[in-house]
């Protein structure tokens, strides 16, 4: 497992990283805590020291299991959670978006719950869970700096939400050189990725960038089939079946990345997004000890060469060659697409 730092912050990171958005919740499949608790363990002998956490996942039960789960290597791992959305105060609807809140003092007061909940002393990288830009204020960022000065935090981050309207955020966090901006980025949806690796070049900015969804909600793993029925409360369901359809197709064109013995698929999805200088970590979805075994190992699979990123961008470009819609427009922004069309991009044009 190779490792990298969070921007300039001194924070260190597994290349690929645990989500534990699947620990303390079902909406990636039952599990009990014991399976919970073994399972990252389990991460953590195959190398990985990257865990990144939510306080509203299962409404803090996330945190506390890896709490329990982590509190032998401790100072082995960096752990990161978020905070912003009120589910104090607020019942959960499936999976329906809670209200937000992005005040100071409730933030300084969710920051102390969390680390009570992982039992720990400071949080190595302390996330704004989808926070809008105008949630942003200066009095937001001073409280992030204050954090920083006393030690309750190391590392400050900006977790974006799951659609790709999320640009001019993303962009004030790379510009006000946060350690870290959490994305969803993989090779069938490049847009917003490409998008902040422009904006990084452009202000020079120190920000790592963090993958999540690597595997396009189970397309790259090759987890989602033809064939695959979703169970009920599978998360990937939010996909129109549209999505799914346009994305085999997509998938059989990326065969290239595959090496017989060296290189699968799902680790090629992973290698693909570490190829980017600005990535630090990826975080995929494990959802067994299986996934945790192949997809560890994609920080030391052989690199996609030159030629192999230079395909998949020319694939990106052209939409793989497909000319249909996959269903997933209204899905792509949460600022009523402002800033993907500010920023020249198409919201209609491929994942």
């Amino acid at each position: 497992m190779q490792h990298s730092e969070l921007g300039d912050s001194g924070v260190e990171v597994s290349e690929v990283g645990f989500g534990a958005w699947v620990v303390g919740t079902d909406w990636w499949g039952d599990r009990s805590a014991d399976d919970a608790i073994e399972m990252v363990q389990y991460a953590v002998d195959q190398g990985i020291t990257y865990f990144d956490t939510g306080d509203v996942y299962g409404h803090g039960d996330s945190e506390e299991l890896l709490g329990r789960a982590l509190a032998e290597v401790r100072d082995e791992v960096t752990i990161a959670t978020k905070v912003g959305y009120d589910f104090y105060n607020n019942p959960q609807a499936g999976h329906g978006e809670l209200p937000k809140e992005m005040d100071p003092e409730y933030l300084r007061d969710a920051v102390e719950k969390s680390l009570e909940r992982l039992d720990v002393d400071s949080i190595d990288v302390l996330q704004l869970h989808n926070a809008d830009a105008a949630e942003i204020t200066p009095d937001v960022l001073e409280l992030l700096d204050e954090l920083e000065e006393e030690g309750t935090i190391d590392a400050t981050g900006l977790a974006l939400g799951p659609s790709i309207g999320w640009l001019a955020e993303g962009d004030l966090a790379i510009e006000e050189e946060f350690g870290s901006v959490q994305l969803v980025w993989n090779m069938l949806e490049q847009e917003v990725g490409n998008h902040f690796l422009e904006t990084i070049e452009r202000t020079g900015s120190s920000t790592s960038l963090i993958p999540r969804v690597p595997h396009s909600s189970g397309i790259l793993n090759e987890q989602v089939t033809p064939d695959t029925e979703l169970g009920e409360g599978d998360h990937r369901g939010f996909r129109p079946e549209e999505w799914y359809e346009t994305g085999w197709e997509k998938l059989e064109k990326l065969r290239f990345l595959e090496r017989d013995g060296e290189r699968t698929m799902g680790q090629a999805s992973i290698a693909w997004l570490l190829s980017h200088e600005s990535v630090a970590t990826v975080t995929p979805t494990f959802r067994t000890k299986g996934d945790i075994d192949e997809w560890a190992a994609a920080s030391d699979v052989p690199k996609l060469s030159d030629e192999e990123m230079t395909r998949v961008a020319e694939l990106y470009e052209t939409n793989f060659g497909i000319d249909r819609d996959d269903g997933m427009d209204a899905l792509r922004s949460s600022v009523d697409g402002d800033d993907i069309e500010s920023a020249g991009l198409d919201k209609l044009a491929a994942d």
